[in-house]
């Protein structure tokens, strides 16, 4: 009697177990498409046998645990080459925006209009009476100082740009960490019991991804399975279910950023001060963003600033040496005031622009037909003037333009590369923790046969129990 008693007992847990591992292909089906989902299984063990006399007769088996398919090394991989296209993606992204403001194909650029303008004094100097080319000395000057005013304000849109972006980065940073936080309570709660959260690990470590593609952290776990997250190598984001705000805010000018500029800042506590961490960010999108935005940017406007500051005082130093049409001691051609910002307050002198024959040709008053300063303006074109006698101003702009091409180009094709090892990698964990539909059918139809296979093994077991009962009633 006890022996099929034990085979019912038997019979009932192996239907179990197949229920159980039906339950398990079903998530595993129903999930397939969850982003950082990771395949799960159900773990058998053998149950404890039963010793009669000198035999050990076994009892079937039981589930233990429900385990993921994971991975950690390519999760942390992952992670890491995540962090970098981030990095790689930002960069990629606002220089591309960068190059479109340089763009001499399809617009007519600085460089063709610093031209018009020297070719304008060199048809002055051919005629120097005639006030209609002064005229066209006048718009080339306005058409000039407009595109080094064009150029200077779309770099700082883009920077405005990314101060928008990095506002919205932020954002998205401090609720994946208040996710992550909860997750972390979540997951002490569970497992304090022996139970491992499947789910809710797969949804962390997918959130871990997320948060390292924006910006660089460090993370480790205690033993109750909570995270601590650092981000910028300071910043305490995350302590067990504690999470704290990265905080975004303009603030003043300093050397390597513009006034106005958005810095980041974190405060270890509610009541804390806030710290600046910019210039501690190195990775993520949010360090790409910020690195292009207060270098590359920073340092191109520099350069315009510089080519803008040149162009007015060498100009304005002759023009204020010669005689206009009338005789009158010369003006200052370009209004510029300091080198920092030049390219954005360049303009031509106002008294010019209500009065061309304002233009100086002459090097002397009262001389019709002097025009060696219109020569002299014309041939600053092909002088070295820029970088401390090395280049024209044809060459330096020339160089900006180039530089910006060369480094739009490498971002691009960085960004394209760290692509292809986080898709690798992703392939591979998806070989790992992916779900087949192939597989899991195929277990499907195990686990019922299974399932049919202990159903009839309890009812041969009951059809043995009545056929005992039915020999005692006899």
């Amino acid at each position: 009697m006890s022996r099929i008693w034990a085979m019912m007992d038997t019979g009932k847990r192996a239907m179990m177990n197949s229920q159980t591992a039906l339950q398990t292909v079903s998530h595993n089906i129903a999930s397939k498409n969850v982003e950082g989902f990771s395949r799960q299984r159900v773990e058998l063990q053998t149950a404890e046998p039963t010793g009669e006399g000198n035999l050990r007769i076994g009892n079937g088996a039981r589930a233990t645990q429900i385990v993921r398919i994971n991975n950690p090394f390519i999760e942390k991989q992952l992670e890491q080459e995540g962090n970098t296209l981030g990095d790689k993606q930002a960069r990629a992204s606002l220089m591309a925006r960068v190059e479109q403001v340089f763009n001499e194909q399809t617009d007519k650029g600085l460089n063709k209009y610093m031209g018009d303008f020297f070719n304008a004094f060199r048809e002055v100097s051919n005629n120097p009476e005639n006030l209609a080319l002064r005229d066209q000395v006048k718009q080339s000057g306005e058409f000039l100082a407009k595109d080094f005013r064009r150029v200077s304000g779309q770099l700082h849109k883009i920077q405005g740009e990314a101060d928008f972006e990095v506002h919205s980065e932020v954002a998205s940073i401090n609720g994946i960490t208040r996710e992550i936080a909860s997750l972390n309570q979540r997951i002490a709660s569970v497992e304090i019991n022996g139970v491992t959260a499947n789910d809710e690990r797969d949804r962390r470590d997918q959130l871990i991804k997320e948060l390292s593609q924006k910006i660089d952290i460090r993370y480790a776990e205690s033993k109750s399975g909570e995270l601590t997250v650092t981000a910028a190598n300071q910043a305490i984001l995350v302590s067990g279910s504690e999470q704290r705000d990265l905080i975004a805010a303009p603030s003043e000018e300093r050397d390597g950023k513009r006034e106005g500029d958005v810095d980041i800042y974190y405060k270890s506590t509610a009541n804390g001060t806030p710290m600046r961490i910019t210039d501690r960010i190195k990775g993520g999108y949010l360090g790409g963003l910020l690195s292009v935005r207060d270098k590359y940017i920073n340092k191109t406007l520099d350069k315009i600033d510089d080519l803008a500051y040149n162009v007015a005082t060498e100009i304005n130093k002759i023009h204020t040496s010669g005689y206009d049409r009338m005789s009158r001691p010369g003006l200052n051609f370009f209004s510029v005031g300091d080198k920092a910002g030049a390219a954005s307050r360049i303009a031509v002198n106002r008294a010019i622009l209500e009065d061309p024959g304002r233009i100086v040709a002459a090097a002397e008053p009262n001389a019709p037909g002097d025009n060696r300063i219109a020569n002299i303006i014309s041939s600053l074109q092909y002088q070295n003037k820029m970088d401390h006698g090395q280049s024209t101003y044809d060459g330096f702009y020339n160089n900006i333009v180039g530089d910006v091409g060369v480094t739009t180009g490498r971002a691009n094709s960085d960004k394209t590369s760290q692509k292809d090892i986080v898709d690798q990698l992703k392939n591979i964990r998806e070989s790992i923790s992916g779900v087949s539909l192939d597989e899991e059918t195929a277990k499907m139809i195990e686990y019922q046969k299974t399932f049919e296979a202990s159903a009839r093994l309890i009812k041969v077991a009951d059809e043995m129990m009545n056929t005992v009962m039915s020999l005692k009633s006899m």
